[in-house]
């Protein structure tokens, strides 16, 4: 379960190093986050610990994510907020 400390150090990891990254997860995490099952946020919270290039190559579609989970993550990310 995500408490509100939970919540609001995931929020924090949502401000990357890159704007290009910012753009997509913060919307995300504000606007459909709670939208997501409790397994789907663990995996959320997971993809946040992967490197802003991998990130960015994965969201942009410049390389494909071998995680399925990720991938659908991304997926769903991707079809909520507008780039």
């Amino acid at each position: 379960m995500f408490t509100k400390q939970r919540y609001a150090r995931l929020k924090w990891a949502c401000r990357r190093g890159m704007l290009e990254l910012d753009v997509i997860f913060m919307p995300f995490v504000e606007e459909g986050f709670n939208d997501l099952s409790e397994a789907d946020k663990v995996i959320f919270e997971s993809l946040l610990t992967c490197d802003d290039p991998d990130l960015y190559a994965w969201l942009m579609g410049h390389q494909a994510c071998n995680n399925p989970d990720y991938k659908r993550l991304i997926d769903h990310i991707l079809s909520r907020v507008r780039v």
